[in-house]
């Protein structure tokens, strides 16, 4: 049989990593693949750009499939040729400088966008926004001759920008248009506490401010308020959050609400050959801008078009974020608020540690929580959520246990790294294969280079293994230790 050809629109963290998830399921034996991809580079880790701007990662730290990758896997990469239409009746997809590829099957992965609020006087030389490599490089060469800058949103992205400019040395202030910080993700106790930290830190924290003008003639010299103060800066970051790359598919007559709409067969009801997944995709009314979401969409349509589970659908994904802001550990899953009367609420804060932790229970599960800056109980409430498990009728005895023994037994196909989809499977095997440190894990699997969050639970994993298998620890990581030294003098 002749292959039929798959092209997918997007080079970004969804459209790569489908890519990757198909080839795994031997669908390269099945499909010619083309990718368009915006940027002029092979796929990168867009969670860490923040790093590459604090100078914590090289740029070339965050690349997970260079440009050879692609051609080595027999796929067609258009670098840096962004699609500009998609001809349904033709079924082509055609491409700036008159690049176009023919498809039998189109994955739209185009993510998101900068939103860009109506301020006046964002065109002027140093406002920038922080999205990709390029942004990330631009902003980093006008730090060098700046002294104070000023964050234009309070989120996650807009929080890591700010820290990278801090380790930098610029005097840096974060201003919030909402009372208080990442609500997205946040109680008001919880951005009240990590308001406290990130001042500890150094950054100038401005809440319920509206930016209206930016001061400047060519160059930008400070921002206006709504309220008639004034902010003085030489350097301007636009983070006030991201919106679906719906453009394209919108302009070929598929179905747009928030999103491009797709089923739980990941396509769209309007044309069964076209599906989309990502930041640009919703499903069931939801949109999702975190990364885990993003594999499961990956991987079950790779399972539907490779073959290997032509029923697989995707209901869905119980959203659970585990990140480092500023160096502190956060992690948010489900329902940050109680939903119904009958909802119980624990709560546990201490400010002078930055630690708060909220468990939102309900019929005895836990539906939600907020742990920030406590990584010890994490991997124990993720299990808790993820497998709905039942919990002790004392919430204290998994609010401060790492080893609670009560939830049924962790999935091999339970997610360790968030930032690079990294199950306990692909750990564990790695570990028996001999990487029996947590930096070798590491290098073999990425587990542990995102946010840096995981790697007291890939440690957990290594060492029960050795456990288990009659090893010590101690004496594997010597091993570990003996091995890197010697591949490095070889």
């Amino acid at each position: 049989m002749s292959k039929q050809r798959l092209v997918i629109i997007g080079n970004g963290m969804a459209g790569a990593r489908f890519v990757e998830e198909l080839l795994a399921q031997g669908g390269g034996a099945l499909f010619e693949i083309a990718v368009f991809g915006d940027e002029p580079y092979g796929n990168y880790n867009r969670i860490l750009l923040s790093n590459v701007l604090a100078g914590t990662y090289d740029a070339q730290d965050i690349f997970i499939n260079p440009p050879d990758w692609y051609r080595e896997n027999g796929v067609r990469l258009h670098l840096g040729v962004r699609a500009l239409e998609i001809d349904r009746q033709a079924k082509r997809v055609i491409g700036e400088g008159g690049c176009a590829e023919a498809y039998d099957k189109l994955v739209i992965a185009t993510g998101s966008r900068p939103v860009i609020p109506p301020i006046e006087g964002l065109s002027k030389d140093g406002v920038f926004v922080f999205r990709t490599l390029d942004d990330c490089r631009r902003i980093a060469k006008e730090a060098k001759h700046a002294q104070r800058a000023a964050i234009i949103g309070g989120g996650l992205l807009g929080l890591e920008a700010a820290y990278g400019l801090l380790k930098l040395g610029l005097e840096t202030h974060v201003v919030h248009l909402m009372s208080h910080l990442m609500e997205a993700q946040l109680d008001a106790t919880g951005g009240a506490i990590l308001k406290r930290e990130l001042e500890r830190m150094g950054l100038k924290i401005h809440l319920r401010k509206r930016t209206i003008a930016t001061l400047g003639q060519d160059r930008v010299t400070g921002l206006v308020f709504d309220d008639g103060a004034t902010l003085d800066c030489d350097m301007v970051i636009v983070c006030a959050g991201t919106r679906p790359n719906v453009e394209l598919a919108q302009k070929a007559g598929l179905a747009v609400e928030r999103g491009i709409v797709i089923g739980d067969d990941l396509a769209s009801p309007d044309d069964p050959d076209i599906y989309a997944i990502g930041e640009c995709a919703e499903h069931n009314g939801q949109t999702y801008g975190t990364v885990a979401p993003l594999w499961d969409q990956a991987r079950i349509l790779a399972e539907r078009l490779a073959r290997r589970n032509p029923a697989a659908r995707y209901t869905g994904s119980r959203v659970s974020t585990r990140l480092k802001v500023a160096g502190i550990e956060l992690t948010v899953m489900g329902a940050k608020d109680p939903q119904r009367p009958n909802d119980e609420v624990v709560v546990y804060s201490d400010p002078s540690r930055a630690v708060y932790k909220k468990l939102i229970i309900r019929n005895g599960r836990l539906i939600g929580a907020i742990l920030l800056g406590d990584g010890m109980t994490i991997p124990t409430l993720l299990q808790a959520f993820d497998r709905r498990a039942r919990l002790p009728e004392n919430p204290a005895e998994i609010m401060f246990s790492f080893a609670w023994s009560n939830i049924p037994k962790a999935s091999e196909t339970q997610r360790i790294c968030h930032c690079n989809g990294v199950s306990r499977a692909k750990i564990v095997a790695a570990i028996r294969s001999g990487h029996c440190t947590v930096d070798a894990v590491a290098k073999a699997t990425r587990a542990g280079t995102g946010c840096g969050s995981c790697r007291t639970e890939i440690h957990a994993i290594l060492e029960a293994h050795l456990r288990e298998t009659g090893g010590a620890l101690a004496a594997a990581e010597r091993v570990g230790q003996l091995r890197a030294a010697y591949d490095a003098a070889s």
